[in-house]
């Protein structure tokens, strides 16, 4: 079957094995092996060509709710989305989630997924209790930071090669209501975006920032700051919402210079004139692309890459004139810009992606070698800063990049791998292996 990522970079061909219980066993024939779940990564690690791909999705059964300890249990297919639905008109919510709610547990743990809240929450994984691995011997293995706490932590941000995440408990946060009191502020440049995170960081629950990426000059990394805290009112009946739809596949991207200029002037006008505070319902403020279904499309058929770096508190400022000043000399700005930073709070993943610091993440319509040379300079400056790539996002970091960035954690992370597990992302960057 042939496949692709969200990203829809590269076009891949692997055997499909669906797992509709936790009990079964899908390790028959060759391999190698992957978890598949939603395919919701951006580039090739939730991709295995040639390989064998376990499809999760089937597993997507509520096991068990505590409400007394604010504990979820479920199969790893489950998604946020469906977690959201079940326990919010109880008063809970999940602590982190991602910039969508399409994604599976497993792939939210694979992936140690972060939200506008890592400042105050850390990463999803730091919130699993516990997690049943099935691995390719057969063996299922329970396992939390008490117990097998090395093969925990290389499960959390693990990229799915440890064995197949089938269940997992995850610690869920009490709220009367989905609701966020948001506030939007105009940000004039780069500077102001680092003076004003310092103070909402302090005093709000969720921070991000949207960059205008062809701006340049003295408007360097000028663009709109949104924060927020959670409502404290108990929410009318949710109303129901269609989702729009790009209809069709798009022959080539209509992203261009000339239009991602037009939409980055009109969003930050737009929301120049009308910021201020007001309560917002949950998926406008943490979910904005879910209400376009594929979205993708719009890139066209040769798809799009996304360039995710965290940089670290020294490096930032720097490291962040450099990349923004590099993407507006090459006119290929990103219409999705968003930065925001990272806090304190470790993640127990040994290759999860935050570290404190910041992170911006930047969306490019995939132009053939015109793109890559844009990509070879990006990553020239995060490695000249001492910064990282977020390998969930990731379809064209050199193999001696990720090496380097994950020197320190791999020796360990080597020793917990699933020998019959692989995917096309540690296939490239792991030549050889």
């Amino acid at each position: 079957m042939t496949l692709e990522s969200w990203g829809r970079f590269p076009r891949t061909t692997a055997r499909i094995v669906p797992l509709h219980w936790r009990t079964d066993a899908p390790f028959a024939g060759a391999g190698p092996f992957l978890p598949h779940g939603l395919g919701r990564s951006y580039g090739d690690e939730c991709l295995n060509d040639g390989g064998v791909l376990i499809r999760t999705r089937s597993l997507d059964r509520f096991i068990a709710l505590d409400e007394d300890r604010a504990l979820l249990t479920c199969e790893a297919g489950v998604t946020l989305s469906e977690i959201l639905k079940l326990v919010e008109p109880l008063g809970f919510g999940l602590p982190v989630v991602p910039g969508t709610k399409l994604v599976t547990v497993g792939g939210a743990i694979a992936n140690d997924v972060h939200g506008k809240n890592h400042h105050r929450a850390g990463t999803f994984g730091a919130h699993v209790e516990e997690l049943e691995l099935l691995r390719s011997t057969g063996e299922r293995i329970v396992c939390s930071r008490a117990s097998h706490a090395p093969l925990f932590a290389a499960t959390v941000g693990g990229l799915g090669l440890t064995g197949v995440i089938v269940s997992a408990t995850i610690r869920l946060r009490r709220q009367p209501s989905p609701r966020v009191d948001a506030e939007t502020l105009a940000i004039r440049d780069l500077r102001e975006f680092f003076d004003l995170s310092l103070e909402s960081d302090a005093r709000f629950e969720y921070t991000v920032a949207w960059i205008d990426c062809l701006a340049r000059g003295r408007h360097l990394g000028r663009g709109i700051l949104h924060r927020g805290n959670p409502a404290q009112e108990i929410p009318p009946p949710p109303r129901s919402s269609r989702r729009l739809a790009v209809p069709f596949e798009l022959p080539v991207s209509p992203l261009n210079g000339f239009t991602v200029r037009a939409f980055n002037a009109a969003y930050y006008l737009r929301h120049r004139l009308s910021g201020g505070t007001r309560r917002v319902p949950r998926d406008p403020f943490f979910f904005p692309l879910d209400g376009v279904d594929r979205w993708n499309r719009i890139y066209g058929r040769a798809g799009f890459f996304q360039f995710q770096c965290q940089l670290p508190p020294g490096a930032a400022e720097p490291g962040l004139r450099e990349i923004l000043s590099t993407v507006a000399a090459a006119g290929e700005g990103s219409f999705l810009a968003v930065l925001k930073n990272f806090g304190e709070a470790t993640s127990p993943g040994l290759l999860s992606f935050p570290r404190e610091g910041s992170t911006v993440a930047l969306d490019f319509p995939n132009r053939g070698s015109r793109t890559l040379r844009l990509f070879e300079r990006l990553h020239a400056a995060v490695r000249e800063h001492g910064g990282r790539i977020y390998p969930a996002k990731d379809a064209l970091m050199p193999a001696d990049q990720f090496q380097t960035q994950h020197r320190r954690e791999l020796p360990a992370f080597r020793a917990q791998l699933d020998p019959a597990f692989s995917s096309s992302l540690w296939r490239r960057v792991n030549p050889g292996e």
